[in-house]
């Protein structure tokens, strides 16, 4: 199935050991090379599929690349972790609820609960939504946990921010007595997992023997955070991604994750997929001729 790669993605593809960065720009394949990097880690390498994570962003994307692992090797890979950041964090929590203080049927809370939560506790503490609304409080918490900043050590200057830390930890305590998790609390608690328990842990290093991430420059900390700790008995981290696609900081996305990459996994092997196979060479020249001008980048030719 090689044949149907083009000379960079095959390079990439049949990458050895060690931490890989594929710098894939716009149109040239990138979830295609992960798929294909499974498929080739299976087939020829010999890996089994428990030992392989591939994390993604979207419940669609995940799909996608389970359909088309299927479609490329005739056959359903049973055992394989293909998920997004938020699947593969609940899996693993309700798999060790012996680690946490929540049981194994926590509920997971979306935006409108977070928000109908903070509505209450903003109305008890007697906080007007004029002077602070529900919205800007859950952004706010939502960011604060990205960066792996609990309710106990934030440290608020002004008085909104005071008014904000004390929604932050009354919002922490009704959402443990009510046996419940929000997003965030789903990667916050897969990191403190990893690095509170030493056993759990290096289980999970030699489990996760291989690991894959589709659009790594939508990293945030705390999921950049959680991949460092899963690779600390074997490197093998194989990341894609695009430093020129990066639009995602206002949720807290982090540019650096990529930028640093090489500096963070010493000995990485850098690949660029540059053939693009979505827009005519007038259009790449004049995206080329803009996107240049980025002073946060790593720098690529389309």
């Amino acid at each position: 199935f090689l044949e149907e790669l083009n000379e960079e993605q095959i390079k990439a593809v049949r990458h050895g050991k060690g931490p890989a960065l594929v710098l894939s720009g716009a149109g040239s394949g990138k979830t295609r090379v992960i798929i294909y990097r499974i498929a080739y880690l299976l087939e020829e390498i010999g890996v089994s599929p428990s030992n392989i994570l591939a994390v993604t962003f979207t419940n669609k994307a995940a799909d996608e690349m389970k359909n088309r692992i299927f479609q490329l090797l005739g056959m359903p890979v049973r055992g394989l972790w293909i998920g997004t950041f938020h699947s593969m964090c609940a899996r693993l929590l309700r798999e060790y609820k012996n680690f946490i203080p929540y049981s194994g049927r926590y509920v997971i809370y979306d935006v409108r609960d977070q928000r109908n939560l903070i509505r209450r506790i903003i109305r008890d503490e007697g906080i007007q939504e004029k002077e602070l609304s529900p919205h800007y409080i859950q952004r706010t918490i939502s960011n604060l946990k990205n960066r792996l900043i609990d309710e106990n050590d934030y440290k608020p200057v002004s008085y909104r921010q005071r008014l904000i830390g004390d929604v932050y930890y009354e919002y922490q305590k009704r959402l443990r007595e009510y046996d419940a998790m929000d997003f965030d609390d789903l990667l916050f608690n897969s990191f403190r997992l990893l690095e509170g328990d030493d056993k759990v842990r290096e289980e999970l290093n030699r489990r996760f023997q291989h690991k894959l991430v589709d659009e790594y420059q939508d990293t945030n900390h705390a999921q950049y955070m959680i991949l460092k700790k899963l690779s600390l008995m074997n490197d093998n981290l194989f990341i894609v991604g695009d430093d020129d696609q990066s639009i995602y900081g206002f949720r807290g996305a982090d540019i650096n994750n990529i930028l640093d990459f090489e500096d963070d996994f010493p000995g990485c092997s850098v690949y660029r997929l540059e053939r693009n196979y979505r827009s005519t060479g007038r259009i790449l020249s004049v995206a080329s001729s803009l996107v240049e001008n980025n002073y946060l980048r790593k720098g690529k030719k389309l």
